[in-house]
């Protein structure tokens, strides 16, 4: 009986000085003087993980020669049917591809292809600012996507790099 009433007499005394209400004053206080954590999006960037998973991009060898042997792994391991890929063989014997593309629409970013690429061909690349107007405009071919591999080819080799050891 005696602990009941000791129970009920500091909820009361708890309820009666608001100490919810000054824990979360002080609360306040505590962080009102220090430095904000926001960043200033547009104009600044968040650091992003090496093993980020952004627009896909397609590789070349530094020779300028695609990397892409058209082997189709890519294309049966992504869950979303989200790649096509037409091969073609060439005059010297190699296997390449007349057509890459990839509806990012149905895509889920799963990593996927790029985990079965054997020559690092099809990478998701660092950019995740691409937003579009259209549909049609996620619906990347082979050209755009090689593009994407020449504009980013500096941050998709030292992200490689990086990750590499855990391969």
């Amino acid at each position: 009986m005696l602990r009941l009433n000791q129970s009920a007499l500091a909820t009361s005394a708890r309820s009666f000085l608001l100490m919810e209400l000054v824990s979360g004053f002080a609360m306040t206080l505590r962080y009102m003087f220090k430095k904000p954590v926001t960043i200033n999006y547009p104009y600044e960037k968040g650091a992003l993980s090496p093993r980020f998973r952004g627009e896909h991009a397609l590789r070349r060898y530094p020779n300028g020669e695609e990397r892409c042997i058209a082997c189709k792994l890519c294309e049966a391991i992504c869950p979303a049917q989200a790649i096509t890929i037409e091969a073609e063989m060439r005059e010297d014997g190699s296997r390449r591809t007349k057509r890459y593309d990839i509806d990012m629409t149905k895509c889920i970013y799963c990593g996927f292809c790029q985990e079965a690429c054997p020559v690092d061909a099809i990478v998701e690349g660092p950019n995740f600012e691409y937003a579009t107007e259209t549909h049609e405009e996620l619906l990347y071919n082979k050209d755009k996507l090689l593009a994407n591999g020449q504009r980013w080819e500096v941050a998709i080799a030292a992200n490689l790099a990086l990750d590499a050891e855990y391969r």
